[in-house]
């Protein structure tokens, strides 16, 4: 039983990584071919560089997925310490099932609602370029906000309760209570959240297809346009760069949430042995 489980979970990281090793594979092949390894290279990385228009993309959505990663931190972690606050069970229930909409309702769904949304206020207010990037920014935000308060949201709950009231003992405001005692309990929520809105920031199409403006255009957006003509190898050595950059993220969010974890342990072992 345990050898036919060992190759079932064989199979199945089979399945999710061999595309992504082909990638990797033919991001150093020295022709455009797919099938054929005709030898080992640098060349589609150094092509990358000179190319302008891709790097121009690049930017376009680092900047656009800091700025949306950034808001959305700041205000998922707002709204998950109200949420966190409610009594009402009821209240609490029905904002947390409003909180998990944009993530259950499809993306098409979403960009084809925020572009009429957009348009309609545009044209409102006498606008001809309803879309742009404060268009792309807020549509970007909507959707990393419900990842930010559902990972910061556990970390409230595992917090203990009485250590503001304890900071305020203290000496301490409430502002200075929540930043000196809960925000260093629940920071691993936050740049876990933080790490999950730039992901999804960085990976979004169809979201942004629908409200990009003429004068701003994202990586998946560009890749989209060229697959109508044809995407080049430069690509491959695009997508390689990233996933070992979303790669390197994982791994620091995951130890620092095993080093949060051991400091809580600790803290926790202390507390028992001033009390024995």
């Amino acid at each position: 039983m345990k050898t036919a489980s060992r190759i079932f979970t064989a199979l199945v990281f089979i399945f999710l990584f061999a595309p992504i090793a082909i990638l990797i594979v033919f991001s150093f092949n020295d022709a455009k071919s797919l099938s054929v390894f005709s030898g080992f290279s640098f060349r589609w990385y150094r092509e990358l560089v000179y190319d302008d228009a891709t790097l121009e993309s690049v930017r376009n959505t680092l900047i656009l997925a800091l700025s949306a990663t950034v808001i959305s931190t700041i205000m998922g972690t707002a709204a998950a310490v109200g949420i966190n606050r409610l009594r009402s069970k009821w209240i609490k229930s029905a904002i947390n099932t409003v909180t998990d909409i944009p993530m259950t309702n499809p993306d098409i769904i979403t960009g084809i609602s925020l572009m009429l949304m957009f348009v309609f206020f545009g044209r409102m207010f006498g606008r001809s370029d309803s879309l742009s990037f404060t268009t792309m920014l807020l549509s970007h935000v909507t959707f990393c906000l419900p990842y930010v308060i559902l990972q910061v949201l556990p970390k409230l709950r595992q917090m203990d309760p009485s250590l503001p009231e304890a900071a305020q003992d203290l000496g301490c405001t409430p502002v200075r209570a929540f930043f000196k005692a809960t925000i260093p309990e629940i920071m691993p929520g936050v740049i876990t959240g933080a790490i999950m809105a730039f992901t999804m920031s960085l990976d979004d199409f169809v979201i942004s297809y629908f409200t990009s403006g003429a004068g701003f255009q994202t990586l998946p957006v560009r890749i989209y346009n060229m697959t109508k003509k044809t995407v080049t190898p430069k690509m491959y050595a695009l997508a390689t760069i990233i996933f070992f950059v979303i790669l390197t993220m994982l791994i620091i969010s995951n130890f620092s949430d095993e080093s949060a974890s051991e400091k809580r342990k600790t803290k926790r072992n202390n507390r028992k042995a001033i009390k024995k």
